[in-house]
């Protein structure tokens, strides 16, 4: 045989062995990792940044002027509604309040004197006794005099009024902030700048801002057959980012849009037993604004993207074999995706070995659904 044939056949006997060999890799299956879908109920939240808010303020007033003569309380502490904050000097008020007193006292002496005449009045008049005019004014004065006493009464009941003013005292139960006056300072009735403020912390508010746009991205959302409305209840993350122990109730949803920012403003109660929101706090607040009935969490990383763009996923076939199919997801959801469209309840996705397949591959799989879905793989 010629030597070039023989060196044709080697050749040719090498490639087929190759080929031989590439048909069995190809036809060996790959072992990949898969979750095992399941349709559930999902709450979607909506975070929203907020303010903390006293549920309660009171900013205090004189309510009658004079010198402060002394300051009671401690800033900062917790007072209880009708504690003695400040005591205005009393000495005018007393000299008013007797001089009002020493009135009155003359107002129902005089008026007893006419009573008593107009008494006597009474029965002469049956008789002829005096005439219809000397009678006339003898009723007169003595009604005269009856409104002198009202009159004085009421004097001393406001004098005994600003007399007690002088004392200024808590209208609420709460904690004082910072005092703006000191003993010996001169304060008039009902002047603009407060005294001090209480703020009642031991519930708070928190109002939050929503844009208008997502307002209505909510609404739309509401309309499908699917979502249905989420509950009230609202819970807070804080400036270090961790969760507030309790949880809050939304009381009021503004109908009106901020005209300036396009947002509504939003509140909800928390109660507050430890202290720690306090008024003018920033927070995050996290709310329960739907639930989705039908709806999936697929894993982020079984999540890949075709060539137009569109989130696509690996599933196994009947014959374990593979294919991908093009998903709708609607937001993100820690480390997962909420899926409302292109998968069915049972899919097994591909999510571990997706490099090591292709459209033409044969597979063996082992579910890992425990893993991924229950979130044992999250940090």
């Amino acid at each position: 045989m010629p030597k070039y044939l023989l060196f044709v056949l080697t050749i040719i006997t090498i490639f087929s062995g190759c080929e031989k060999k590439a048909d069995t890799v190809v036809s060996a299956p790959v072992e990949v990792g898969i979750i095992t879908l399941k349709e559930q109920p999902i709450t979607l939240e909506q975070e929203l940044s907020g303010r903390a808010k006293a549920s309660i303020t009171a900013e205090i007033r004189p309510e009658v002027g004079g010198i402060i003569k002394k300051v009671v309380f401690a800033e900062g502490d917790k007072v209880k509604k009708g504690d003695v904050l400040y005591e205005i000097n009393r000495d005018v008020y007393e000299s008013v309040y007797d001089g009002a007193e020493a009135s009155l006292r003359s107002a129902k002496a005089g008026n007893e004197v006419l009573k008593l005449k107009k008494e006597r009045y009474d029965e002469l008049i049956k008789y002829d006794g005096i005439s219809k005019q000397e009678y006339d004014d003898v009723n007169a004065a003595y009604l005269q005099s009856e409104a002198l006493v009202s009159e004085k009464e009421a004097a001393l009941k406001k004098a005994a009024i600003d007399l007690e003013k002088t004392k200024i005292v808590a209208p609420i139960s709460g904690f004082t902030g910072i005092s703006s006056v000191t003993e010996g300072a001169l304060v008039t009735a009902l002047q603009s700048s407060a005294l001090t403020t209480i703020r009642a912390i031991d519930t708070m508010y928190v109002d939050m801002s929503r844009s208008s746009n997502q307002l209505l991205a909510l609404r739309e959302m509401l309309s499908d057959k699917h979502i249905k409305q989420g509950t009230a209840n609202v819970k807070l993350k804080l400036l270090n980012d961790s969760l507030y122990e309790h949880e809050g109730i939304l009381k009021l949803h503004e109908v009106a849009v901020d005209e300036s920012t396009s947002t509504v403003t939003l509140r909800a109660e928390f109660p507050n037993p430890d202290g720690v929101l306090l008024p003018g706090m920033y927070v995050r607040a996290i709310l329960q604004e739907a639930i989705n009935t039908h709806s999936f969490l697929v894993p982020q990383q079984a999540v890949l993207r075709d060539s137009r763009g569109n989130p696509i996923i690996t599933v196994i076939t009947e014959d374990n074999g593979t294919k991908t199919k093009i998903i709708s997801t609607q937001r993100a959801i820690g480390n997962k995706w909420l899926v409302t469209e292109g998968v069915d309840d049972g899919d097994k996705i591909v999510i571990e070995g997706l490099n090591r397949i292709n459209s033409r591959s044969k597979v063996s799989f082992v579910d890992v659904t425990d893993k991924y879905i229950n979130g044992r793989n999250e940090p």
